[in-house]
């Protein structure tokens, strides 16, 4: 009787196992197609730009090794130092205005208040729109001579503004566009959170007799800082990144002003044919995108509040 049970047993558990390993096998095939995506499409040009970076290649000239002498001609570049302060200052301007405006808009999207589903869908309709659709857009409204911008302000008197072609505005004008494209994505993580937030809390506050301003410094920002710090985070890095914009409405004029590292890498890889040299450009990014996010990281986590 006790082998008959013993052998039972084991039967059991050789079924038990075979399913295991079963929905073992489906779970690394559903995320098969993504982990494939992933190496091919980001691991692998990473390492390719670190290996291609060594090379003097031309694209359709046999690459030949030089070691680290891209990295030391790109240092000494004034146009890509140019466009890494151009790149720097575009992320210290244009992430604090986004998550300004996102936050704002969301803090009032979040009120009770009749058709407000219509605003919402009104202000994350511009993310919807391709970015390139945006740029041309603004290209027309910032028109010098016939742009809506510069006909609204003649009627106040105002001499028009060489919005896309004066070397001191055409970043500014560059990044309000950007502003008013994006803001809409982290206006709805944002809005998430908010309506996340138990209504236990406000009742609460309602009982103690706390004020508006009270209830958004106290309750609503600290609630939803995991939020506010990933948006953070995905903004600085998207922000590093700008190119689109620069590339439609610019050209990185006038002059190098508004050039940014992305721009002068797409230029060497696909213009000037220097595909090792813009390689070693995306390094030198890489590690920037890379040391800023950590620190980022340490910094904000600190702050960041995850159970309510």
């Amino acid at each position: 009787m006790k082998s008959v049970a013993n052998d039972t047993s084991k039967k059991k558990g050789m079924k038990t196992m075979t399913l295991q390993r079963k929905d073992a096998l489906s779970g690394y095939l559903f995320i098969a197609p993504a982990l494939i995506s992933l190496l091919v499409f980001m691991v692998y040009p990473v390492i390719a730009s670190f290996v291609i970076s060594g090379f003097d290649w031309g694209i359709l000239t046999t690459p030949k090794f030089i070691g680290l002498e891209n990295y030391k001609t790109l240092f000494r570049d004034p146009v890509f130092l140019e466009s890494l302060k151009n790149t720097f200052v575009w992320v210290i301007m244009y992430v604090p205005v986004s998550i300004l405006v996102s936050l704002i808009v969301a803090l009032a999207m979040d009120m009770p208040l009749r058709g407000i589903g219509f605003f919402r869908t009104m202000f994350y309709l511009p993310v919807m729109t391709p970015m390139v659709v945006c740029a041309l857009l603004f290209v027309w409204i910032y028109n010098t001579d016939f742009g809506a911008l510069n006909y609204i302000l003649s009627f106040f008197k105002i001499a028009p503004i060489k919005w896309l072609t004066d070397k001191n505005i055409a970043l500014i004008s560059i990044a309000l566009m950007s502003v008013w494209k994006n803001f809409g994505y982290n206006m709805l993580i944002l809005l998430s959170a908010l309506q996340g937030i138990p209504e236990s809390l406000y009742e609460a506050a309602a009982l103690d007799g706390i004020t508006p301003w009270r209830k958004l410094i106290n309750i609503k920002l600290p609630l939803i800082m995991p939020s506010m710090y990933f948006v953070i985070l995905t903004s600085v890095i998207d922000a590093f990144q700008v190119f689109t914009e620069v590339y439609i409405m610019t050209k990185g004029g006038p002059g190098y002003s508004t050039y940014t590292v992305s721009y002068y890498l797409f230029n060497n890889a696909f213009e000037f044919g220097k595909m090792g040299y813009a390689c070693a450009m995306s390094v030198v990014m890489f590690v920037i995108i890379l040391t800023v996010t950590l620190i980022q990281d340490k910094i904000m986590n600190k702050n960041v509040q995850y159970d309510m």
